[in-house]
């Protein structure tokens, strides 16, 4: 992997922690780490405490293409203006995946665990 690759996949880690760090203020940056490139395990990783509130394990990914389909949809998705846009998908002989905006998917997160903040 170039540099300007590994550059750009840690600004991207760094990106997915800020949002998450922003939506869930109640955890400090040490509860939220961007990992090492190359490091094996979760691009972001999460203290006991962040698991709490965030249960999932982040893999993060920024393609410069090879996912134009994936914005295609969900421009089709936006003109339906009928709430945010969300992709579900789902190729032969796999499970279903669910697109959505990382702003819209952390809202929900954030909701399904109110009790816990």
């Amino acid at each position: 992997m170039t540099r300007a690759a590994k550059a750009k996949g840690r600004l991207g880690q760094q990106e997915i922690r800020d949002a998450l760090l922003k939506t869930f203020n109640h955890l400090e940056p040490d509860d939220v780490k961007s990992t090492v490139m190359g490091d094996t395990g979760a691009d972001i990783q999460l203290s006991p405490l962040a698991q709490k509130s965030i249960p999932i394990s982040i893999e993060v990914k920024r393609r410069k293409t090879g996912l134009k389909t994936v914005y295609t949809w969900m421009d089709q998705a936006t003109n339906h203006d009928k709430g945010p846009p969300v992709v579900f998908y789902r190729s032969d002989r796999q499970p279903w995946l669910v697109v959505s905006e990382l702003d819209h998917y952390l809202e929900l997160l954030k909701g399904s665990k109110k009790d816990d903040n």
